[in-house]
């Protein structure tokens, strides 16, 4: 009981004392963000639509599903392209994390939901910087690609 209590206390006190920029703390990419549905998917392949900022693919289509959030992720590195899994997952995990500091950036004004896949397209492994990059000129083409219809 005392150690709980003790507990508490330096938790209350961890807050007090920090500056929490709660914008971060709300990006997260949680699982029900994420696109797992096969149907999903080959839907999303069938009938979507796609841009490209070099070196990711976006492929997106406006789809009701169940999440309670606009937007139903994946993400995926081509093996033929990327040999090694160690390389592939590391350049997942970078474009996840690209996605989730920029996710606000991909703007939805109506009560729309889509699924999207990004998919990259290259053999080299480039830094975060320049994922992120390409994941801002991909946000605002689908911006204003949403704007025009």
């Amino acid at each position: 009981m005392y150690w709980q209590l003790k507990m508490w206390i330096s938790f209350i006190h961890y807050i007090c004392l920090q500056e929490f920029d709660l914008k971060n703390m709300l990006n997260t990419l949680g699982k029900g963000e994420k696109l797992k549905s096969k149907k999903a998917i080959e839907k999303l392949f069938h009938e979507g639509q796609r841009l490209r900022a070099f070196p990711l693919q976006m492929n997106f289509l406006k789809m009701d599903h169940s999440g309670k959030l606009p937007y139903k992720v994946g993400f995926s590195v081509p093996k033929r392209l990327v040999k090694l899994a160690v390389n592939r997952n590391r350049i997942k995990r970078l474009m996840r994390e690209a996605y989730r500091t920029n996710k606000d950036a991909f703007s939805t004004t109506s009560a729309d939901k889509y699924v999207v896949m990004f998919i990259y397209g290259t053999e080299e492994i480039l830094t975060y910087e320049k994922l992120e990059g390409a994941m801002k000129k991909l946000a605002s083409k689908f911006n204003n690609k949403q704007s025009e219809s």
